[in-house]
C-alpha cells in the first residue's frame, strides 16, 4: 500500500500543473479551485487502480479532471442560488493589460458550453489533436472542425464587446 501511495504521489506532482489548469478554467473563485482539485484527486485515487497505462498518464488525468470538473459544473447549475462572501482582494487579477486581456480571454472562454471549453483548454495547454480526440472521445479530425468553430465563437464575442453590444 505505501508503495502505492508513492506512486500515486509522484504522479500528482508531475501533473499538478494539469490539473490546476482544469480547475481553473472551471471555477470562479479560489475556494472553488481548491474544492474542485480535491474532487479531482479523489476521483484520481479511486481509480488509480484501475488505470491501465493504456494511455498516457496525461491523457487519463485530463479525463478524469475535466469529468469531474464538468460533473461539478452540471450540479452547480441544479444547486438553489446563494450569495457568495467577498472580500476586497482578489489574487487573481492585477492592473497591466495583459493580465486584462487574459481575464477577458478566460471570461469569454467561460461562456462556452463544457464541452467546447474542455477542447480549447486542452488545446491552449498544447495537447495534440490525436491525444484530444482520445480524452474528449472524438476523432482528431472533429478535434480541428471543432476548434475552429470555438475560435470564430470567440472572435465574435470580442467584436460583439468591441462593439459595445
Amino acid at each position: 500500500m505505501i508503495e502505492k501511495e508513492r506512486q500515486f504521489e509522484n504522479l500528482v506532482r508531475e501533473h499538478k500543473r494539469t490539473i490546476y489548469t482544469v480547475c481553473y478554467m472551471f471555477s470562479k473563485n479560489s475556494a472553488e479551485v481548491d474544492d474542485l482539485f480535491q474532487e479531482i484527486l479523489i476521483r484520481m485515487w479511486k481509480g488509480f487502480d484501475s488505470f491501465e497505462k493504456r494511455s498516457s498518464a496525461r491523457t487519463w488525468i485530463y479525463r478524469v479532471a475535466l469529468n469531474a470538473a464538468i460533473n461539478n459544473d452540471r450540479k452547480e447549475r441544479r444547486r438553489i442560488s446563494t450569495v457568495p462572501l467577498t472580500i476586497d482582494i482578489d489574487p487573481y487579477e492585477a492592473d497591466d493589460p495583459s493580465t486584462h486581456q487574459i481575464r477577458q480571454l478566460y471570461d469569454r472562454i467561460n461562456k462556452l458550453d463544457l464541452i467546447d471549453r474542455s477542447l480549447i483548454l486542452l488545446w491552449l495547454e498544447g495537447v495534440t489533436y490525436e491525444e484530444i480526440g482520445a480524452i474528449i472521445g472524438i476523432t482528431p479530425s472533429n478535434v480541428g472542425v471543432r476548434l475552429l468553430r470555438i475560435k470564430d465563437k470567440l472572435v465574435k464575442m470580442s467584436n460583439k464587446n468591441e462593439k459595445g453590444d
